[in-house]
């Protein structure tokens, strides 16, 4: 059996890997991987972040779902990431399924914005898991 922070940590490793292969696929101008790279970082950086604080998370790949799973620990500032981040949120998580299924192209600026939004969530997940345990 897989302790849960074995878990966590492959999670965290792997979702920090999609993130520099997105930034490695950007700069190869393969955009579409970039994209789809981006989205994989955040959605598994903050499954591993449900996984360490809640003890699970949900089968699914909606990024604004998995946020609003995590308002639990801190309603207001979830939310208020959320509302910040909406539209760019739903841009990534049409990357998942857009640039593998369907024919839309990526182009270098919808790349570094989709890994700068990757940041973000990475960056926000961590100030939630430092805040929670000072509550």
């Amino acid at each position: 059996m897989v302790d849960s922070r074995d878990e966590v940590e492959l999670m965290r490793k792997r979702a920090i890997g999609f993130l520099e292969a997105a930034k490695y696929s950007l700069k190869r101008g393969n955009y579409d991987i970039a994209a789809f790279n981006a989205e994989q970082a955040a959605q598994l950086y903050l499954k591993s972040l449900l996984l360490e604080l809640i003890g699970d998370f949900p089968k699914t790949h909606s990024l604004i779902f998995l946020l609003r799973e995590l308002k639990r620990l801190n309603e207001r500032e979830v939310e208020g990431f959320i509302a910040r981040n909406k539209r760019g949120l739903h841009n990534l998580e049409d990357a998942y399924l857009t640039s593998r299924y369907f024919y839309k192209e990526f182009d270098e600026e919808d790349g570094r914005y989709l890994i700068s939004l990757a940041e973000e969530v990475i960056g926000f997940c961590e100030k939630l898991r430092s805040s929670v345990g000072k509550e």
